[in-house]
């Protein structure tokens, strides 16, 4: 027995070798290609469980742990014509698929990552596939268009799991405002993709058309349908497609083969922190930070980032009109629960200087020889909140042009400006007290704290100078994360009394 693994594991490194000098070669192929871009972004990604090991052994195969199997084409060929004996899709094998196998298989350590990232998404996804009666398979296409990462943002404005434009999203409810961008709803974006794939499907009766038309738009694709003279099949209108949707389909047959034969490939998945099963969801009823909640729930901001990408602020914003939700592991959610009314009654003596004010949808009329930045600064706004807002691709103003902004409700409206619609809430701060450190009593902890009230320039440097104290005593004391954020008028912990 142990003289075949012998007789196998070594020629298949040295052909894995081979492959790898090969691939090396082929790295400039994948520099702009936004398949790669989004498996590599996993790499910032911190949702996962730390191991001590670098690698952890698959139980299905008698691998060691650090081995990279390699099998020929024929071999792999083989397995992906089992796949297509099952599926609506044509999963042929050709060298463009090959290419997208091999870049998997060489980002092995991402792959892990995407696979544990599997266990979260998964589920959901072929929950709403199935309600909408359509393939499975195309959980996949998540996979090629974000590498499940909820948060990522493609070079043109592309966001989310499901990678919609503003626009796009827009006619599918995804909404996106200072606070919220629904394009991060795990649940509310793939309900959306769900509804998109089921049109695209309907308007040219081919899966595989479909997937195209998903990454390029039905356009594109009727114009390359009228170049090609009519032909109806991807692979026939492939050529006069944009050079990006010609890679999309093999990335998407690649994923198909390199996501069911993982364990043949000794990949195995690097769970995150929670799965899909061991979250639960709540509809909030006042304002709270992502700091707040991780005080009172003896969690990390980052974890809360984490099952909550919808909020861009860490802020979950609360106007008694719109439905606004928290999520929670399962284990949190019932300390949530049982505690509801001591955390809201801590949440208001925390947040005694917040109020919340309607923020209100406004068109502004750009006039001659104005540029996005004035705007953006007339409505206290940042040049990005507007080219996400309008799903502008350049900073470049027309006069006439007509953008919309979203401003509290006691900002100025000036004469060319329409008041469209009120869409959601935003913090709003009063002036603080003069005296910008208090003592309280903590309820959630049991002791007592000295707080500090956060003034414009305040970082946790220069408060940890004035309380004698360190930057990570504060981000431990507080419960902040990587991404922590500092409000005018928060109030945060300096030190026990």
């Amino acid at each position: 027995m142990k003289s075949w693994r012998i007789h196998i594991i070594i020629p298949a490194l040295i052909g894995f070798m081979a492959q790898s000098t090969g691939l090396r070669a082929q790295t400039d192929v994948y520099q702009d290609d936004p398949v790669a871009a989004a498996l590599d972004s996993l790499l910032y990604l911190n949702v996962f469980e730390k191991y001590s090991k670098p690698y952890a052994k698959n139980p299905k195969y008698n691998f060691a742990p650090d081995s990279i199997p390699v099998y020929d084409e024929a071999t792999i060929n083989a397995r992906l014509q089992k796949i297509d004996a099952q599926s609506p899709f044509d999963l042929v094998y050709n060298s463009d698929v090959k290419k997208y196998i091999n870049m998997y298989l060489t980002k092995r350590q991402l792959v892990s990552k995407m696979l544990g990232l599997s266990q979260l998404y998964f589920p959901l996804f072929e929950e709403k596939l199935d309600k909408y009666n359509l393939p499975l398979e195309l959980k996949y296409l998540a996979v090629v268009e974000s590498a499940l990462n909820p948060t990522i943002k493609s070079r043109v404005g592309a966001t989310g799991l499901w990678q919609f434009m503003f626009a796009t999203g827009k006619m599918y409810n995804l909404k996106v405002t200072s606070y919220v961008d629904d394009r991060c709803d795990p649940i509310k974006a793939t309900e959306a993709a769900c509804e998109y794939l089921q049109f695209l499907y309907e308007t040219f009766g081919d899966w595989q058309i479909a997937v195209a038309a998903y990454n390029c738009g039905p356009g594109n694709i009727n114009k390359a349908i009228r170049r090609s003279g009519g032909k109806k099949t991807y692979w026939e209108i492939r050529p006069y497609l944009p050079k990006e949707t010609q890679a999309y389909v093999p990335s998407f047959i690649a994923v198909n083969y390199v996501m069911s034969y993982a364990a043949e490939h000794n990949l195995y998945e690097t769970p995150p922190k929670k799965t899909y099963y061991q979250v639960d969801t709540i509809s909030i009823k006042a304002q709270m930070t992502f700091a707040q909640i991780a005080s009172a729930l003896d969690m990390t901001v980052e974890e809360i980032e984490y099952l909550n990408p919808t909020y861009k602020k860490n802020v979950i914003p609360f106007d008694g009109i719109t439905a606004y939700y928290l999520k929670l592991p399962i284990s949190k959610m019932g300390t949530f629960v049982s505690n509801e009314k001591i955390i809201y009654d801590q949440l208001k003596k925390d947040s005694a200087n917040f109020y919340v004010t309607k923020e209100i949808q406004k068109t502004v009329i750009v006039k001659s020889g104005e540029k996005i930045n004035t705007i953006a600064t007339r409505y206290k706004c940042t040049v990005s909140d507007i080219m996400v807002w309008n799903g502008l691709k350049s900073y470049k103003l027309k006069p006439g042009q007509k953008l919309v902004v979203y401003v509290p409700v006691n900002n100025t409206t000036p004469d060319n400006d329409k008041v469209v619609s009120s869409k959601t809430t935003t913090p709003k701060t009063t002036v603080a007290p003069k005296d910008n450190t208090k003592t309280y009593a903590d309820n959630n902890v049991g002791g007592k704290y000295k707080y500090h009230t956060i003034q414009n320039g305040d970082n946790l440097w220069n408060i940890a100078q004035k309380y004698n104290t360190t930057v990570d005593n504060l981000k431990q004391l507080n419960g902040f994360g990587k991404n922590y954020m500092l409000q005018k008028g928060m109030k945060i912990k300096v030190g026990s009394i």
